[in-house]
């Protein structure tokens, strides 16, 4: 174990926008360490976002990311020789974290030809409340709502 927990390093904004958010974006939806090609990406598809949605996209993104924003998560803890689903609150950093996986795994699972669409597809939808991230946040809720009871095992 470490003596002390590592510190984080600090992001750099990114260029258009300058919001470290966009930069936390880009470095999670980055294979093969391409950061160019990726920024490029993404500001397409959120060039795309605009045209789609006639506003602003960066707004849209934004407005997509608050949407797929988990408030409460289950986490597994065994008692008693059971294994009880435990619902808990999700630190803020994480938070932001999941709603970014979500949001960048179910664009890739859509159809589209590059990562572009596929990305600006899945923020509008994200933005009108709806598509695969979405989804998956409101399994979540629903999931800890069911296990309400076991919330007095919390740690």
């Amino acid at each position: 174990m470490r003596k002390a927990q590592a510190k984080k390093l600090p992001l750099a904004p990114d260029p258009k926008f300058n919001d470290k958010m966009v930069t936390r974006f880009v470095n999670c939806l980055m294979w093969g360490g391409n950061k160019t090609v990726v920024l490029s990406a993404f500001y397409d598809a959120i060039d795309k976002v605009s045209a789609i949605t006639s506003e602003d996209g960066y707004e849209v993104w934004k407005r997509a990311l608050t949407n797929v924003t988990p408030a409460v998560e289950v986490r597994s803890r065994r008692i008693g020789g059971s294994t009880f689903q435990i619902p808990t609150e999700v630190r803020p950093d994480r938070k932001i974290s999941l709603s970014m996986k979500w949001l960048i795994r179910y664009s890739r699972e859509r159809n589209g030809k590059t990562i572009a669409d596929k990305l600006a597809n899945e923020i509008v939808a994200a933005a009108k409340g709806e598509g695969g991230a979405f989804k998956k946040k409101e399994d979540i809720h629903r999931m800890a709502e069911a296990n309400k009871a076991f919330a007095h095992f919390r740690v």
